[in-house]
């Protein structure tokens, strides 16, 4: 867990980027206090005083019935029509971040693999179908997460907009991303078979 005591005892964490970095040393704690989120970080084995990443994650939902047709059938194109509701449980990784010394290390997948597999697991206490993240809307952001098999739940940024009743004369800063964690459940329930 990311708290004080890791804040305070470990060398300085930085993602080199600015809005992240101030998540993590200044309303991390204050989130986990309010129950809005739980912060998780990575230490180096041979130097806990490292981190080496950080995320946050905490309840949500998709919610379909806001959804423009297209996109609704997208997110639930493999969920037995049975099944169908208004919203489904998901869980939001509401802040990731690699410290700016391991980039480019394949640290950020290895991650995403680690939360990814952790709601799927037998262990885990609620249901989950969806990780959802609103990603900065830049590209280095959007093509991780896409590398990570999530897609945008628009189609475009206009639909979005529209959407979210967002100003249409600005740009987005995030864009609201999925991904369906069935794709894994059905590859690991088979194969623990």
């Amino acid at each position: 867990m990311l708290g004080e005591e890791t804040l305070t005892n470990s060398q300085k964490f930085d993602c080199n980027h600015e809005d992240l970095n101030s998540f993590f040393y200044d309303d991390c704690i204050n989130y986990s206090k309010e129950l809005l989120g739980k912060s998780y970080c990575f230490t180096l084995d041979d130097d806990p005083k490292k981190i080496v990443c950080a995320f946050t994650v905490s309840n949500d939902s998709v919610k379909v019935n806001d959804l423009p047709g297209s996109r609704k059938k997208k997110v639930i194109e493999h969920i037995p029509h049975s099944k169908h509701f208004k919203s489904y449980p998901a869980v939001l990784i509401g802040r990731l971040g690699v410290n700016k010394e391991f980039k480019r290390k394949g640290i950020g997948t290895e991650l995403m693999d680690f939360i990814k597999s952790w709601f799927i697991h037998e262990h885990n206490k609620t249901g989950c179908r969806f990780l959802v993240v609103d990603s900065y809307n830049d590209a280095e952001p959007m093509n991780y997460y896409k590398k990570c098999g999530f897609e945008t739940l628009f189609s475009t940024e206009y639909q979005e907009i529209e959407y979210t009743e967002s100003n249409p004369s600005e740009k987005l800063k995030t864009r609201f991303m999925f991904f369906d964690l069935i794709l894994l459940y059905s590859k690991s329930s088979s194969t623990s078979i």
